[in-house]
């Protein structure tokens, strides 16, 4: 009883204040959970319904994954698929017979039972031959019963050289008697070898797959937490030579589009982010150079219509107009604003401190990039 009315430890001062938690040698407490989202990256933004950002999390890495192998083997760029060997076609072949074809199957019919005739007359010959030898060699004995030994070795090497010619006549004859034997197939020695290096050099594959998904610092997409309800970020890491996001998205919206294939549960839209910087007037104009550079170019002979798109989420201190009117003060003289049907989108997302800028193609056409919505079934 003097045990269980002892007061527990309160971690709440005199003044109210709730104290810090501290492990061993003075560190704090490390919050479990992804990575918050941060200036400098590039990836895609995706909203989902409210309390499914973990679920969507993981159904979207999956989601852009399996895309992103697809633009890499070369599946969007028209590059045709290598069909593999031992996979079978899914192909009816039939089969005509013609009258000179079942004329053929006749004249092979005949020509069997030509041979068969053959072979009877070659055995008949072989008996008779036999015969006669072993008729001679009983008379040889009868007219001569005293003859030398060396004259009877003779006679003996005759008649058992005449016994093995009558021997390898019938076998011939039951040779040819004999139906051909089917050909196995047989794998050699370097065929095993062969199969053996491809298991040994499959393992290794998978294990440094399975090191690299370990790996944290060598995945190439990852979640980041946004810190807004309905509304998840997938990182991915710049590298050389591969597609990037907008690539990735601009692939997975024209096939869900032309397929209407369900592919997800939770994701409702999701957009290619290919800057990320604070969220001010400054920061944004200066973050939105590049992006301009590389799609609204000055001197080219076909000018881009574009609009902007604008989106805020807990963050009401940013005036709207006024980050509209710098990204499209941003853009240089040939290329026009066109609200109506423009060619390219410029998506501005604020999601608090952080303001998320990409470019996408076909904006209304493949409705606003909403993943559920092009690939419900059509009403």
């Amino acid at each position: 009883m003097a045990t269980e009315n002892k007061a527990k430890p309160i971690t709440v001062t005199n003044k109210g204040k709730k104290r810090k938690q501290y492990l061993p040698h003075n560190k704090a407490v490390k919050k479990k959970g992804a990575y918050p989202l941060r200036p400098g990256v590039q990836g895609f933004f995706i909203t989902c319904d409210g309390g499914r950002e973990r679920q969507a999390a993981h159904e979207a890495l999956d989601v852009i994954d399996s895309f992103f192998e697809e633009l890499v083997n070369g599946k969007d760029f028209g590059e045709e698929p290598a069909v593999l060997p031992n996979k079978p076609l899914n192909k009816k072949i039939t089969f005509s017979y013609s009258d000179d074809e079942r004329d053929d199957d006749d004249d092979e019919g005949d020509g069997e039972g030509e041979e068969e005739g053959q072979e009877e007359v070659i055995k008949s010959n072989a008996s008779k031959e036999i015969d006669a030898s072993q008729e001679s060699l009983t008379n040889k004995d009868l007219d001569h019963p005293n003859a030398d030994d060396v004259c009877h070795g003779k006679v003996t090497e005759e008649t058992s050289d005449n016994q093995k010619d009558g021997a390898n006549i019938e076998n011939r004859a039951d040779i040819s008697e004999e139906p051909p034997a089917k050909k196995q197939c047989l794998e050699t020695d370097t065929s095993k070898s062969a199969t053996n290096e491809k298991k040994k050099s499959i393992d290794k594959l998978i294990e440094a797959e399975l090191n690299e998904l370990g790996d944290k610092s060598k995945r190439l997409f990852f979640n980041l937490d946004s810190g807004c309800n309905g509304v998840v970020f997938v990182q991915m890491r710049k590298r050389d030579g591969v597609p990037g996001p907008k690539d990735i998205v601009q692939h997975m919206m024209t096939s869900a589009a032309s397929t209407r294939k369900h592919m997800s549960r939770f994701i409702l839209r999701v957009l290619p982010v290919e800057v990320a910087c604070y969220s001010s007037e400054e920061e944004i104009t200066r973050a939105m150079k590049p992006l301009i550079e590389q799609y609204f170019p000055v001197e080219t002979q076909n000018p881009r219509k574009f609009a902007v798109l604008y989106e805020a989420r807990a963050n009401s201190g940013i005036d709207r107009m006024k980050i509209i009117n710098s990204v499209a003060k941003s853009v240089p003289a040939p290329h026009k604003v066109d609200l109506s049907n423009p060619d390219m989108t410029i998506v501005v997302e604020i999601v608090k401190t952080i303001c998320l800028i990409g470019v996408v193609e076909k904006y209304k056409e493949l409705a606003k990039y909403n993943l559920r919505q092009l690939t419900s079934p059509k009403q």
